[in-house]
């Protein structure tokens, strides 16, 4: 027989108990959570209701069985006042059509020919280092995948926006928070310094993106870039229809953001990983000397960097870029006998379920080899575990649409730096999280170059 009582939980002694335990310490807080009541946790913010999913099986039956039951949660149903109704944030019909229409551009023939252009630039980039030199290297990869991405994007060089852009997306994600805690509604029609300066960044990246899409409709040329792609595609279902500006732009950004922001932080954690951890790094060095003979790496070597590739399953599964999935039921549900109230939202975190030991023997433990078996479920390691204990990229449906795109950029951005540069952490730097819409280091990451 079912069970009918509610599933487990904090008990608030104070209404906004659970609220600040959550916003000062968010991952700490659901580590607990779940260490304490189990792979069903209740809890409320406020008013709302919400329940911390740590099991494969009831992540797997919200992302992928049941996904029609559910929106997204409350923090990317936010995350609308920046990307709009983009791949990452829009619902129902209209998420389906966009995904539809942005699909040829990630088809696997399509990404791999951006390889060149992702080689292209970590060359160019690692050349401008010079030997002991002390670098944030969270800054320096965050600016050479937004590099990446303006070339895939846009077929352009944009070095000169790049700062622009940059800075506009790092001062909205360290905004975010802000706007996702309740009564968030009413606070941003205030005229609050930090609205003002989610509105002033806001409008920055609007205008560089809005201008790029502007010129690349006017030249009415394929320049074979992801945009290109975009102006061209059609409805299936209606053949005349394609992409309003509005639409491009919302796209755009989202893959702007997705597309460099996750990337660069896997990198860094696994560069950091690897400064702690000298055999792996001597690994990983051994294999791109030996697999590529000095030579720049291509799409084709990807699969034969195979310890390179695990480094950066490690790394995701401890740092996962995406730390956090939310949904929010449509109707009534229930999860392993637990009532789940319509509205409530609930949470499925690759942090915590990643660092369960259930799963993950010996799970806060550095070790690549535990991907060496491959099940060939997915590319390339999805199906390694029981189902959804692994999943950086999320589940279902509305898995990454750019997912092979950035394992493999991730791989050839890892190979290419390695090649001519060991890097140690700084003494004395402390590396601490920072849970926004992505897992940063909180300080950067400031690291010593040492050429090879």
């Amino acid at each position: 027989m079912p069970r009918t009582l509610s599933a487990p939980g904090p008990r608030r002694r104070l209404p906004w108990t659970n609220f600040l335990a959550m916003h000062r310490d968010p991952l700490g807080f659901l580590t607990r959570l779940a260490g304490d009541y189990g792979d069903v946790a209740h809890f409320r913010l406020g008013p709302q209701h919400l329940f911390l999913l740590n099991h494969p099986d009831y992540i797997r039956d919200v992302l992928v069985t049941n996904h029609r039951l559910f929106v997204k949660g409350r923090g990317l149903e936010r995350a609308k006042r920046l990307l709009g109704e983009g791949l990452l944030t829009s619902e129902g019909e209209h998420h389906l059509r966009q995904r539809r229409l942005t699909q040829p551009a990630f088809h696997r023939d399509r990404i791999t020919g951006y390889a060149t252009v992702m080689v292209e630039y970590a060359a160019r980039h690692r050349e401008r280092w010079t030997d002991g030199a002390i670098v944030d290297i969270h800054h320096e990869i965050m600016r050479l995948t937004l590099g990446i991405v303006g070339k895939t994007l846009f077929d352009a060089d944009i070095d000169h926006e790049a700062t622009v852009i940059g800075e506009a997306l790092a001062t909205s994600l360290q905004l975010f928070r802000s706007l996702t805690i309740p009564f968030a509604e009413v606070l941003e029609r205030l005229p609050v310094p930090a609205t003002r300066r989610f509105e002033e960044a806001k409008a920055r990246l609007d205008a560089t993106v809005l201008w790029l899409i502007r010129e690349h409709r006017a030249s009415g040329v394929d320049r074979g870039d992801l945009l290109s792609m975009l102006l061209q595609a059609r409805d299936l279902e209606n053949p005349e229809l394609g992409m309003t500006e509005e639409q491009l732009r919302d796209e755009v950004l989202t893959i702007l953001l997705a597309g460099h922001e996750t990337t660069a932080n896997a990198i860094t954690w696994a560069l950091y990983l690897l400064s702690q951890h000298p055999e792996a790094a001597a690994r990983v060095e051994s294999e791109v000397d030996q697999g590529l003979s000095g030579r720049l790496p291509t799409a084709a070597d990807v699969p034969r960097l195979r310890y390179t590739t695990q480094v950066l399953a490690e790394a995701m599964r401890l740092y996962p870029p995406a730390w956090i999935v939310g949904r929010r039921a449509l109707q009534a549900y229930e999860v392993a006998g637990f009532p789940i109230p319509a509205g409530s939202i609930l949470l499925m975190s690759p942090y915590v379920t990643h660092r369960d030991a259930r799963f993950f023997p010996q799970p806060l433990a550095f070790d690549p080899e535990r991907w060496v078996e491959d099940t060939g479920a997915g590319w390339p390691f999805r199906g390694r575990t029981a189902a959804e204990a692994y999943f950086p990229f999320g589940a279902g449906p509305r898995i990454c649409i750019g997912e092979q795109f950035a394992w493999m950029e991730e791989v050839l951005l890892l190979a290419t730096l390695t090649q001519r540069w060991r890097m140690r952490l700084q003494p004395g730097h402390p590396v601490e999280l920072a849970p926004s819409i992505t897992l940063r280091p909180k300080h950067g990451m400031w690291m010593v170059l040492e050429r090879r």
